[in-house]
C-alpha cells in the first residue's frame, strides 16, 4: 500500500436502495471526511481509487454515494471497506501538534533512557489524549506536552517522557 494514504475512515453499512451507504469517519469533526478527494478504498488488502463520491450528513451520521454504484447490492460489497486519502490533503501541523498516525509506532523513553515501550495506539479521553503503549507491559501514558512528553522527535521516531517507569 502507498505510504502516503492515510484510512481516514470505513464503510459501515447501507443506507437506502440506490448505492448509497454509511461512513464511519476518524477524521476530527466527522464531517471533514467528505472534504477529502480523491477516496481510494482498501478491501481484503487491495487498495483501488473509488469514483467520484457525493457525501452528505445524514441524522447523527454520514451517507455517500460512488460513481458506479447504483443499487443496494454492489454498496454491500463496500461494507468494511477502509477509506484512504492521500496525505498531501491534510493541513499541515503547528509546533507541538501531531496527527496520531505519526505517532504510532514510535518508541518511548523517559527522560533517564529506560525504554518505556512503543506507542501502539491513542485514546482520546476528553481532558487529554493518551498514548497506549506496548512493551514488556502496556502502559498508558497521558498526552499532555511540557508536562509528561518532553519531546517528540518525528526524524527519529522518538518520544522521550518525563514517566516513572513502575507506572
Amino acid at each position: 500500500m502507498d505510504e502516503n494514504l492515510v484510512v481516514v475512515g470505513r464503510v459501515a453499512g447501507l443506507f437506502g436502495v440506490k448505492g448509497w451507504f454509511k461512513v464511519f469517519s476518524y477524521t476530527e469533526p466527522r464531517k471533514n471526511i467528505l472534504d477529502y478527494r480523491p477516496w481510494h478504498l482498501e478491501r481484503a488488502g487491495v487498495v483501488e481509487q473509488a469514483g467520484p463520491v457525493t457525501g452528505q450528513i445524514q441524522g447523527k451520521g454520514l451517507v455517500a454515494h460512488l460513481a458506479g454504484i447504483e443499487d443496494r447490492d454492489a454498496a454491500a460489497g463496500l461494507i468494511g471497506a477502509n477509506i484512504l486519502v492521500n496525505r498531501d490533503l491534510f493541513a499541515q501541523t503547528e509546533r507541538d501538534e501531531y496527527y496520531w498516525r505519526d505517532l504510532a509506532g514510535m518508541q518511548v523513553v523517559n527522560v533517564e533512557g529506560v525504554s518505556l515501550g512503543v506507542v501502539e495506539s491513542l485514546l482520546e479521553t476528553g481532558a487529554n489524549d493518551v498514548l497506549v503503549l506496548q512493551g514488556e507491559r502496556r502502559r498508558l501514558i497521558p498526552f499532555v506536552v511540557d508536562d509528561v512528553v518532553k519531546r517528540v522527535d518525528l526524524d527519529t521516531a522518538k518520544i522521550i517522557v518525563d514517566w516513572d517507569p513502575e507506572f
